[in-house]
């Protein structure tokens, strides 16, 4: 059976007309040769394939093209320029205040002298603190 000889179904009624041009052109279908079957078959595969060709050349590109994207996108997330804010202006006693919430132990040109005389009592006390720092 060729591919022209099957029927696919008829909607609904149809105009007279309309049903004698569909038994003239199976008729037709019936009876072409070999030769004009094949050059038929061939200048449709080519007209599929020139349809499909454009399809295929865009998909093509996508994958490039979104691995770009995604490049772009993560350099600039990395790249950000950090925001430069002017500091504002402290006074001195804040800057010693900032010294004194450090976990670094303060210079010793910057701090009372008096505080290093005992620094076995700190180590000792440091040992034997059982309540944990609450910060």
């Amino acid at each position: 059976m060729k591919s022209s000889d099957k029927i696919r179904p008829e909607p609904g009624p149809q105009h007279p007309l309309e049903r004698r041009s569909r038994e003239l052109f199976r008729e037709a279908a019936r009876h072409i040769d070999p030769a004009t079957a094949g050059r038929l078959r061939a200048a449709r595969r080519q007209a599929l394939d020139a349809a499909r060709a454009p399809a295929r050349s865009n998909a093509r590109w996508l994958l490039p093209a979104g691995a770009f994207a995604v490049i772009a996108l993560a350099a600039m997330m990395v790249w950000q320029p950090v925001p430069h804010q002017a500091a504002p202006a402290r006074p001195a006693a804040s800057a010693g205040n900032e010294q004194l919430d450090s976990d670094l132990p303060p210079d010793a040109d910057k701090v009372d002298p008096n505080l290093y005389q005992n620094l076995d009592f700190y180590g000792w006390l440091a040992a034997n603190d059982r309540k944990p720092l609450n910060r």
